[in-house]
């Protein structure tokens, strides 16, 4: 009877410490603090909500509360801030003009050219020579390039005859030089053309005296011509 009293108070006393222990495990678990709770979830607790559980919004979008403390970023009414895209702005480098240097222009020397010939003439004659032509003409070849527009002629005649005789006659031959350079292509305006007769002889005074001999004309042949001019300034080749 012994053993079966003890088996029995043996029984309940395990009974009683275990129906003791899960009562005070429960009143800790009462007396426990609650767990905290996150500031999102309790501002995301102080918006201000229908009875569908939504959220109300202002005309912005932007979420009604009623207390509690400011949302943090990442809750539902103040989501997480996204940075926004800043394109690079291109750089431009500046505009810079070329530099044109301009070539230095050539510096033109003109040089002082007097062209001048002498046509003889036969004794009583203004018909050219062959060899006047050839004076002519290579008097044509020199005045090329010349800026000047004036050519000067000037007959002459020797002393055989009356002066208002040989006055005829050296302007005869004055006009028989004229023609032909105006022949080659000169422009009659620019020749000024005159007659001395025989007031501007080439020989000297008191040389080839004596009648009007043979010897006589001939050594007064110089002065039978036309003596043709012109100056100007001529480009430097």
């Amino acid at each position: 009877m012994k053993n079966s009293f003890n088996k029995k108070h043996l029984g309940l006393a395990v009974a009683c410490a275990l129906v003791l222990g899960f009562a005070s495990g429960a009143a800790r678990a009462q007396m426990a603090p609650a767990p905290l709770q996150s500031r999102a979830d309790l501002a995301d607790r102080a918006t201000v909500r229908d009875s569908s559980g939504n959220i109300w919004r202002n005309g912005d979008g932007g979420c009604w509360y009623s207390s509690g403390p400011a949302p943090l970023p990442g809750a539902e009414c103040n989501p997480r801030p996204m940075a926004q895209y800043v394109a690079p702005v291109p750089t431009v480098a500046p505009y810079v003009a070329p530099v044109v240097v301009a070539a230095a222009a050539p510096v033109l020397i003109y040089d002082k050219v007097i062209v001048d010939t002498n046509v003889l003439f036969d004794f009583d004659k203004a018909v050219l020579l062959p060899a006047g032509r050839d004076a002519l003409d290579s008097f044509i070849n020199s005045i090329k390039g010349l800026d000047s527009r004036t050519i000067t002629a000037i007959g002459h005649a020797d002393r055989i005859g009356t002066d208002a005789y040989n006055q005829t006659l050296s302007e005869s031959r004055v006009a028989t030089v004229k023609d032909y350079l105006v022949s080659k292509g000169i422009e009659s305006t620019w020749v000024q053309s005159s007659g001395k007769g025989e007031m501007a002889p080439t020989t000297a005074a008191g040389a080839c005296q004596g009648a009007a001999s043979a010897s006589t004309i001939a050594c007064l042949q110089p002065d039978r011509h036309v003596f043709i001019e012109m100056s100007g300034s001529k480009l430097r080749q």
